[in-house]
């Protein structure tokens, strides 16, 4: 080889070495905003929610797949409205216990130790109700899961009303129930009853020879790392992270403090307390299980059982799984639970084929369940979301339009949001908020369109600014809209709790 062809190779192999590290490397790809976006606007409307709605103390979290994406709470949980709620604050989560009973109670059934299909007297030779003519089926732990038993809703003593709530205990509840009959006859109808999971919970303690609430703490709790939730009230901490409970709004407006209840002999149906970042973990837990097909704490075949239909009412509006409540919207099944004791309200609820959960707790009347649906909705609203026709214009610092403003007298207030580019406006408060949003592109300057559904453009917004260049507010339709507060910056990613 000449001198002059091996310079050339010298020289093309230094700048193949100097240049192939940064052709090995991709291109840093651009950040996700869409989710931390959707949340953004989901903090807004959920901040309203606790205002509007009046409640003394309201927390949620958001799960996707491994990870608790985001929670928070609003409000104060202590009587005298002085302690801030957090993600972290415990509340009662009523009827979210029985989802630990039936993990328990599946764990003696995958042991062999419980059939399904067996008549539950095979387990508690007292649990016989009063005879009745009509004919029926035997009563199984199957219909006791499922609530198709016939069971009565409750053990006939009156632990629902107040100011006491006079829950009986294990031992009354078995002198009790051979002079209650049966609503109707097994496997007939759908009649939710705490009376029929307390039995599960019995047949957890007569089969395995552990107090029931040693058994959940030591088998399901304990393994799934749920260190917030326990089968009973902590009330070491009643009023500094476990929230006080309050009744409905009265006509003066005002809400009673309600005195703490003890579950007692309900505690397998009623008696759990936790946080939403630990059902939050509860749902990592289950998508994990049926992602990997592994066991923990249970089978992923038993989980699976347990979210499949097991019984459909008659008029095949309700659906049950084994302790699990499963139901179809759109296209997508959800399955999870709800809760709602004196003063707390929660649910949890999972849609397995995205892995995507959402929890809420609150205290006050009102269902909490009222509240999931619009935060998937709210999410699905963001994801592929786009601009249609003309793009939004570019380097507009977007964080300067953030923040509440004026709709009186017609309405109480709006809040505007970054999105996909562009800006998010909602009208609070919303019932349905993902039907009360409305999405605005910027132009250039201070001004932004309305942009339409099918991507057209409509009405002008022209936002204002003082002297110092804050934006002000805006006009619309030829009047103005005042700023009148901030919101919650973008939502960071979430740290697990140090309490």
């Amino acid at each position: 080889m000449n001198s002059g062809l091996r310079d050339l190779c010298a020289v093309a192999l230094t700048a193949w070495m100097t240049l192939s590290p940064a052709l090995a490397q991709a291109p840093p790809a651009k950040p996700d905003t869409s989710r931390a976006e959707a949340l953004r606007l989901i903090d807004v409307w959920l901040d309203s929610v606790q205002v509007y709605d009046r409640l003394p103390s309201l927390s949620a979290a958001v799960v996707q797949g491994d990870e608790i994406l985001w929670s928070r709470g609003y409000g104060t949980l202590d009587a005298e409205h002085k302690v801030p709620t957090t993600a972290q604050t415990i509340y009662s989560v009523c009827s979210i216990s029985k989802l630990f009973t039936s993990v328990a109670l599946m764990q003696q059934w995958e042991t062999g130790h419980v059939r399904l299909d067996e008549p539950i007297q095979t387990y508690l030779p007292w649990a016989k109700l009063r005879p009745v003519d009509e004919d029926s089926l035997p009563i199984t732990l199957r219909a006791v899961l499922s609530h198709s038993a016939g069971l009565p809703r409750e053990s006939d003593f009156p632990y629902w009303s107040p100011p006491d709530y006079p829950f009986p205990t294990k031992e009354q509840i078995e002198a009790k129930f051979a002079t209650q009959e049966p609503l109707y006859p097994a496997s007939r109808w759908f009649q939710y009853s705490n009376l029929g999971l307390t039995l599960a919970g019995y047949t957890v303690e007569a089969v395995s020879g552990e107090p029931y609430a040693k058994y959940a703490q030591t088998h399901v709790l304990d393994p799934l790392g749920l260190k917030d939730t326990h089968p009973f009230l902590p009330m070491n901490l009643y009023g500094t992270r476990l929230a006080v409970g309050w009744g409905a709004i009265k006509r003066d407006q005002t809400r009673d403090l309600l005195h703490p209840f003890d579950a007692r002999g309900l505690t397998p149906a009623a008696g759990y307390t936790s946080t939403v970042e630990d059902l939050g973990r509860f749902a990592i837990w289950n998508f994990r299980l049926l992602r990997t097909g592994k066991q923990e704490v249970l089978k992923s075949s038993t989980l699976r059982e347990m979210q499949r239909v097991q019984f459909t009412d008659p008029d095949w509006k309700t659906t049950w799984g084994l302790g699990f409540t499963v139901s179809h919207m759109g296209d997508h099944t959800y399955v999870g639970h709800g809760g709602d004791c004196p003063g707390y309200h929660s649910v949890l609820s999972m849609r397995p084929d995205s892995e995507t959960a959402v929890v809420a707790m609150l205290t006050g009347a009102g269902s909490a369940g009222k509240y999931s649906k619009p935060i998937f909705e709210l999410l699905d609203k963001r994801k592929g979301f786009a601009f249609k026709g003309d793009p939004p214009a570019k380097n507009v610092d977007l964080e300067a339009y953030v923040g509440r403003y004026s709709g009186q007298p017609w309405i109480s207030e709006q809040a505007i949001v970054p999105w996909a580019g562009g800006l998010a406006i909602i009208v609070l408060p919303a019932p349905d908020p993902a039907a009360a949003v409305s999405f605005i592109k910027p132009k250039g300057g201070d001004i932004f369109r309305r942009v339409r559904d099918d991507g057209s453009e409509a009405e002008e917004y022209d936002f204002q600014r003082d002297a110092a260049g804050k934006i002000t507010g805006f006009m619309h339709f030829s009047n103005p809209s005042t700023r009148t507060g901030d919101v919650a910056g973008p939502v960071a990613a979430h740290e697990p709790s140090q309490q």
